[in-house]
């Protein structure tokens, strides 16, 4: 990732969140990132209803032009707009709040207990860290020992 690149996301986030708001859209997250030789702005939008590919371009479309007045980053970089998927990252405190109750997978940097993978339900996200209830009790994860926690989709019986 470049250097600065979380200070890009949040000033772009900022910039974007009024207009994303009253196009009654959620802004769930913007990333900054580096891919081989290319640097992406993502913006990941939500609704109640779900995101469509209009919904993409119609927020693409709107946000377009402010970054291109406000021109928060240096670099050229591809404007990707898209909706969080059925099985998201949770990032920031309200993600964790929304899914509450939700069976969710957290990847671990190492083992704790055995296993670098814990999947249950979502009980809470604190400054401790994030518990989850497994079908062995409820573990808290402290957040220096998570990786990445996202919701969990049972295709099986959808």
């Amino acid at each position: 990732m470049k250097k600065g690149a979380k200070n890009i996301a949040s000033a772009v986030s900022e910039l974007l969140l009024g207009t994303v708001n009253e196009l009654g859209y959620e802004l769930w997250d913007v990333e900054y990132v580096k891919e081989g030789s290319e640097y992406y702005l993502r913006i990941t939008i939500d609704s109640e209803d779900g995101i469509t590919i209009d919904d993409c371009e119609k927020v693409h479309r709107a946000i377009d032009p402010i970054l291109d007045e406000a021109d928060p980053i240096e670099d050229s970089y591809h404007l990707e707009v898209s909706s969080p998927g059925i099985e998201r990252e949770l990032k920031y405190d309200w993600h964790f709040d929304v899914f509450v109750g939700s069976e969710v997978e957290a990847k671990l940097y190492a083992p704790i207990n055995g296993t670098k993978s814990v999947r249950g339900e979502l009980v809470s996200k604190t400054e401790e860290g994030v518990c989850i209830k497994t079908h062995d009790g409820e573990i808290i994860l402290p957040d220096d020992k998570v990786a990445k926690v996202q919701t969990v989709f049972d295709f099986d019986n959808d």
